[in-house]
């Protein structure tokens, strides 16, 4: 808030002393002095009711997450067993407001079918809970106070999607005051239709609103600063008139000399400062981050980014962050993104709604190319009580308010109308209803394309009927190699895979194919619910390449010998008997099975067969496999300090093996390239358990809901070797300026709540989320039977 108000701060002040503050847009965020109850309790929404029996809460808030775990849960396994239900949210405003301003209470998303009351009487009502919100509460206050909000949330017709979505105020809330000329929600769009070596044009079409009964002159002042902050364009519009109650475009052009451009390796960022000059003076003002970027899509070639033809390496994320449930706090976006950018990955799909607007933030600042996404079904069911029911009434207007609010972002570089759409079946059905997004689409953001996760085209002929070919960019889920022979049966079709499953067999056919724009996995991270099929005791999805916690799964650190540009190795243990033999499956060696996607997300995982350690819990002597994942021409393994010889890099992406008789030790992978003799894996034999490790994410910690740091609780030997087979519970604990917010161990059937500052280890590892109460230093104290107690100061701001 702090970094996108100071600069905007600057430029007013420099050039509007003589203009009174109030006059300009104010922006106080909305996140405390909330009474929460769980429960639909008869007059609520009232100005004025009893909340003795309220609970104080903080949002963004999501009540589901702390659960308890439940078999008998009404969202089953979709909803990770988690609860659902009504809750009501109220808090007095603080305002009074003063004549000829215009007050609105914005909300980034509420799950769902919300509804808002101010003073009681009723102002909105929203079924989609991913949509951010703006209502216009101007008429509903009280010159003498108090203005007291009520919202109501509902998720008790569960189930309403087929992962877990949350309940409540799970994204932030705002209050906003503007003069009654002012920029309209997602009013304000910036892009570069022009851009060279030596000049970018920036087009800045601003739409604003008259709330007045007299019809306004309205003028922009728009100034461009560059990513350090120094102006680099300034210009102020011709006035032009807005009628009484009605909106009006204001657009201009500026040109910016030698522009430094949004890239995934340099994602540098401009600010747009949008001044509404009225007859008055300054009515409104806004800020809009933007990036200096060509982004296009070609049927022979791909993906491209300022002239450099890119793969997209993609994953598909869902939105909860785990352990802190649908309300996530930046920090752990942040974590999260860094983690698989360090695995390669370069592009992500929120699958499969719009995410929170400050995710979106962090992949412009990181570099990571975006699908976003819109809806998850049509006018048919996949759950009974999900956005089918509204997808007629709303899905215009839905589709126009999130493309207006995202279309800013340089991450983004393409919509998805949909995943997996069932009315595909009834074609006439499925026609109209793209026809009516894509028309949405285009008008409110004609500089990007428009695809979909297609749903087995061939069976519902979208290749044949025309439906595929209403799409700007054709979209398929898994099947690689039907979506490549579209493409070969008409070449100006251009492509990508939307999701895409972990195997060998996925990926070559997408490397290999020029054409073929990239793909995104199923999925990035695990995720909560969508264990229905599964069934108890699953409560998440284990199909990421990072878990939970944001630690990487072995198929991470697979996947990075695959898509990383920097040299890497990782060794692991395959326990697989004959494993070294030929990696005839596409994924392991012979003897481990390979199921479709679709059908893996939906059942039990197997047992897991590839270990980060050289503990079996046979100890002695018998066959192993030593499977190492890198992307050096060359790689030497060594076990217990004998070469058991060196190997080339595979040409079809299988790792490198050596069969070995296990014995205790040591074993060590070398990357063998000329200038990288450095890079090195090893794995060492664990012994009893004799102390308890202590690592934070970061050295430091705030004090706000969006920071937050990950403190890994590892149980390890005399040595400092990780005891994967560790049992003893760990107990967390904080003093000081410090809490700990939950604990987490990644696994997809513990039931402890989250909030539970108590559990047992997974892998030896357990991770506390740890947040600052205010400045000071904050002790986290972990202990376990039979072991010392570790400490760490970490200091908080």
């Amino acid at each position: 808030m702090l970094r996108a108000t100071l600069p905007l701060l600057a430029v007013l002040l420099a050039g509007t002393l003589h203009q009174p503050a109030a006059a300009q847009r104010t922006v106080t965020p909305l996140p405390d002095g909330w009474r929460f109850l769980q429960g639909d309790p008869e007059g609520a929404e009232r100005a004025t009711i009893d909340e003795s029996g309220w609970q104080e809460v903080s949002v963004p808030h999501d009540w589901a997450i702390a659960g308890p775990f439940d078999q008998a849960a009404r969202g089953a396994g979709e909803n990770g067993f988690l609860p659902t239900g009504i809750g009501w949210y109220r808090r007095d405003l603080g305002i009074t407001p003063q004549p000829g301003r215009r007050y609105f209470v914005e909300f980034d998303g509420i799950m769902e079918r919300s509804g808002v009351w101010v003073n009681g009487q009723h102002v909105g009502y929203r079924p989609q809970g991913y949509v951010s919100l703006r209502y216009d509460i101007t008429r509903y206050l009280r010159a003498d106070g108090p203005n007291t909000i009520a919202v109501r949330s509902d998720t008790a017709m569960a189930p309403s999607s087929r992962w877990y979505n949350g309940s409540g105020i799970y994204r932030h809330a705002r209050l906003i005051e503007t003069g009654a000329l002012h920029i309209t929600q997602g009013g304000a769009f910036v892009h570069t239709p022009e851009i060279g070596q030596d000049r970018a044009l920036v087009a800045v079409s601003t739409e604003v609103e008259n709330t007045t009964d007299a019809p306004l002159d309205a003028r922009m002042e728009i100034v461009l600063t560059d990513p350090a902050g120094r102006e680099v364009a300034r210009t102020t519009t011709a006035a032009q008139r807005v009628d009484e109650r009605r909106t009006a475009s204001v657009a201009a052009q500026l040109p910016i000399a030698s522009p430094r451009r949004w890239h995934t390796d340099d994602p540098a960022l401009y600010t747009a400062t949008i001044r509404v000059l009225g007859p008055d003076g300054a009515s409104d003002a806004q800020d809009v981050r933007f990036g200096i970027r060509q982004a296009e899509f070609r049927a022979d070639s791909g993906f491209w980014l300022n002239g450099e033809n890119i793969k997209l390496k993609g994953v598909a994320l869902h939105h909860d962050g785990g352990a802190v449930g649908a309300a996530v706090p930046r920090d752990v976006w942040r974590q999260r993104l860094t983690a698989l950018k360090a695995l390669g990955v370069n592009a992500i799909r929120t699958a499969h709604n719009v995410p929170s607007p400050e995710f979106l933030d962090l992949t412009d600042e990181l570099g990571l190319l975006v699908m976003d996404e819109l809806f998850d079904q049509w006018n048919v069911a996949k759950t009974p009580y999900d956005y089918h029911q509204f997808f007629g009434d709303w899905h215009k207007r839905d589709t126009a308010d999130m493309i207006r609010r995202d279309r800013n972002h340089p991450s983004i570089v393409i919509w998805s109308a949909g995943n997996e759409i069932h009315d595909t079946a009834y074609p006439v059905q499925a026609k109209a209803a793209l026809t009516s997004i894509l028309g949405v689409a285009h008008a409110t953001d004609p500089t990007r394309p428009v695809t979909m996760g297609l749903f087995r085209p061939n069976v519902t002929g979208d290749y044949s009927n025309g439906f595929a070919d209403m799409l700007d960019v054709v979209g398929q889920n898994y099947r690689e190699n039907e979506l490549i022979a579209a493409h070969k049966q008409d070449p100006t079709r251009k492509i990508v895979g939307t999701e895409n499953g972990h195997n060998r067999t996925n990926w070559v056919p997408v490397r290999d194919t020029p054409a073929n724009a990239g793909m995104f996995l199923w999925t990035g991270i695990d995720y909560l619910g969508e264990t229905n099929r599964a069934g108890w005791p699953f409560i998440s999805r284990y199909t990421g390449l990072l878990d939970r916690t944001g630690l990487p799964h072995i198929r991470g650190f697979e996947r990075q010998s695959w898509w990383a540009q920097q040299p890497v190795i990782h060794v692991v243990r395959n326990a697989i008997p004959d494993a070294a033999g030929p990696a005839t499956d596409g994924a392991g060696g012979p003897n481990q099975p390979v199921l479709p996607t679709m059908i893996a997300v939906a059942t039990p995982q197997p047992p897991v067969a590839l270990f980060d350690d050289w503990t079996p819990a046979e100890t002695s002597p018998h066959s192993e496999t030593i499977e190492v994942y890198s992307n050096c021409r060359s790689v030497e393994a060594f076990l217990n300090g004998a070469s058991l010889g060196t190997l080339p890099i595979n040409e079809d992406a299988s790792p490198r093996r050596w069969a070995v008789t296990w014995e205790p030790g040591e074993v060590r992978a070398v990357c063998r390239d000329a200038g990288a003799s450095e890079l090195a894996d090893t794995l060492r034999t664990a012994g009893p358990a004799t102390r308890i490790e202590l690592s934070p994410d970061s050295p430091a910690v705030g004090s706000t809901f969006d920071d937050l740091t990950y403190v890994r609780a590892r149980i390890v030997d005399a040595n400092g070797v990780t005891v994967p087979g560790a049992e003893q519970v760990l107990h967390f604990a904080a003093e000081g300026t410090g809490k700990v917010i939950a604990t987490d161990n990644g696994s997809e059937s513990d039931h402890t709540p989250f909030p539970d500052l108590s559990r047992k280890p997974r892998g030896g590892i357990v991770t506390g989320l740890v947040r600052g109460t205010g400045p000071g230093t904050m002790v986290v104290r972990v202990s376990a039977e039979g072991l010392p107690t570790a400490t760490i100061e970490m200091p908080t701001r």
